[in-house]
């Protein structure tokens, strides 16, 4: 990592336990993967989303929903997601999905 170049909060949390694992997480998922053109960011962001919600991925979920919303996701259309995917990938994994968005989103409204 360059000297002059910020720490991200994974670096802080997480970089004298697991260095290449946050070297991989900056260098190549989001300096490479997020940054390829073919999808832009608010796809990557439904799709990232929706394959949390899926694998029933909880914790990843404070990071992403409201990346996906920086990323011009509203929060109507990822409550609709979770809605859509209770169907496909179970009813716990949605419930689990929509309190932890409904939370998050209290948090920004406060």
């Amino acid at each position: 990592m360059s000297n002059n170049k910020p720490q991200s909060a994974v670096r802080k949390s997480l970089g004298g336990f697991a260095p290449k694992l946050v070297d991989l997480t900056e260098d190549v998922l989001f300096g490479d993967v997020w940054e390829r053109p073919q999808l832009s960011k608010r796809d990557r962001s439904l799709i990232t989303c929706a394959a949390l919600i899926a694998t029933g991925k909880t914790e990843q979920m404070d990071f992403h929903f409201p990346n996906a919303l920086k990323n011009g996701v509203t929060e109507e259309e990822l409550v609709e997601m979770i809605t859509h995917l209770a169907f496909y990938v179970g009813w716990p994994n949605a419930l689990s999905a929509v309190n932890r968005a409904k939370t998050l989103f209290e948090k920004e409204e406060a």
